[in-house]
């Protein structure tokens, strides 16, 4: 039997795995680029779903975490001090902006959200939550319950009342077309008519992703939650910024999405490109909402010591090699360069610093073309580079390298892509 076989024998259906039947299996790396147990070398654009940050077989995270290994103790528990952790945590309450600001540590964005949604209900006593449309928060009960994407949302059952805002999609929907301007004022009557007829009583938070993540790398022109803000600010609603796939400066024009929107949130959520494939994630926040639980609660393997050795090597790297400033310049290459493109089917390229959507129609329309985008995505890989796929109609390119991604790699995986939505485009007029 292949691997493949073998994983399909065992792995649940509802795993997806890239490429259909030529999945790929993943056997080496180094920097940006990845090897396949044939040996063929890619390209990486994607970075294991954002994830491998700095990128692959880096000396001063491998290190960090041998030399943990070396002291013979992977885990204790948080029961005992640990000094990894704690160094981390004093590092991200700095970074949040947030004043006073204490860190809890999780395994995972959905872990890291399903705690910011505990303690935010809480401290309001209330189980009313504010979504948007279109965003992804993770796969538990009330994650998924704040996820507005339904090939993600696995069940309906949930401990949240929750209350749908319109997402910023600009090509279709109640905010198609729209100005930055006549957004923001749209988006704000969207608040206010929401709280004014659906809600009741107190509500805890509204939940937010600067950029949606697997909703296609949806994001509102620059103010939209310090306006949002201002409106929750007048019933006392919280705000929380989930940042898991945002943070650590991948958007290259600031260290964290929110940063955009003039406006500090109350807690702060992270996780994937922290650990750099390490499992670590969390939450940071305001001290009073932090600490609302009103419970014993910790998690057994948050921020143990093997994942906070890797987690400060990352954020050191991340700071002392400025790779928000390479995001912002690198980034400039590739959304200049894919901006550039006229082709029919590419309706929109989108995104900030090395966070970039394209999203592709049918010729002429605004139609989504999952068929288009899925062509796009294998002629990536045969030309050596990997990229990922997501937006709510499955149309949608996910660009996510490593933010150490050089201007060669970028020109390289640019030639790559355009050649790639060249020949597709071409097909497009055959069909």
């Amino acid at each position: 039997m292949s691997l493949l076989d073998r994983h399909r024998a065992v792995m649940p259906g509802w795993m997806p795995v890239y490429y259909g039947d030529d999945a790929l299996e993943i056997v080496s790396g180094g920097g940006r680029r990845v090897t396949d147990a044939r040996g063929r070398t890619y390209l990486d654009f994607f970075g294991g779903v954002l994830t491998t940050m700095i990128g692959y077989d880096v000396a001063e995270i491998s290190d960090a975490v041998r030399a943990q290994i070396g002291t013979g103790v992977a885990h204790t528990s948080t029961l005992y001090l640990i000094r990894r952790q704690v160094e981390l945590a004093e590092k991200i309450a700095r970074l949040s902006g947030i004043p006073d600001a204490r860190v809890f540590f999780t395994n995972s964005g959905t872990e890291a959200n399903e705690s910011a949604l505990l303690m935010a209900t809480n401290v309001r006593r209330s189980n009313q939550i504010l979504a948007i449309k279109n965003s992804y928060h993770g796969r538990t009960f009330a994650t998924m319950a704040v996820t507005g994407h339904r090939s993600w949302s696995s069940s309906s059952l949930s401990p949240l009342s929750v209350h749908w805002l319109a997402s910023a999609d600009r090509l279709r929907g109640r905010m198609a077309g729209l100005t930055d301007a006549d957004l923001l004022d749209a988006a704000v009557d969207d608040l206010r008519e929401v709280l004014a007829t659906v809600t009741a009583g107190d509500v805890a938070a509204l939940i937010a992703e600067p950029v949606q993540g697997v909703g296609g790398f949806v994001h509102g022109p620059d103010g939209l939650l310090g306006a949002y803000r201002k409106v929750l600010a007048e019933h006392g609603i919280l705000l929380i910024a989930d940042e898991v796939q945002t943070g650590w400066g991948r958007t290259g024009d600031h260290f964290w999405g929110y940063q955009a929107h003039g406006v500090t949130p109350d807690l702060i959520t992270f996780a994937k490109g922290i650990g750099n494939g390490f499992a670590l994630g969390g939450v940071v926040g305001r001290a009073e909402v932090m600490n609302a639980v009103p419970a014993v609660s910790f998690s057994t393997f948050g921020g143990n010591p093997v994942s906070a050795a890797a987690g400060n090597a990352v954020l050191d790297y991340v700071l002392d090699h400025d790779l928000q400033g390479n995001a912002r310049r690198v980034g400039g290459i590739l959304l200049g360069g894919l901006r550039a493109l006229s082709y029919g089917i590419l309706a929109e390229v989108r995104g900030r610093g090395l966070m970039i959507g394209l999203e592709f129609v049918r010729a002429g329309t605004t139609e989504p073309d999952p068929a288009a985008t899925l062509r796009v995505f294998d002629l990536c890989r045969e030309g050596g580079l990997l990229v990922g796929k997501g937006g709510l109609y499955g149309n949608v390119l996910r660009i996510g390298p490593p933010l150490t991604l050089t201007e060669d790699e970028a020109r390289e995986g640019l030639a790559i892509l355009s050649e790639a939505i060249a020949t597709a485009d071409a097909e497009s007029h055959i069909a």
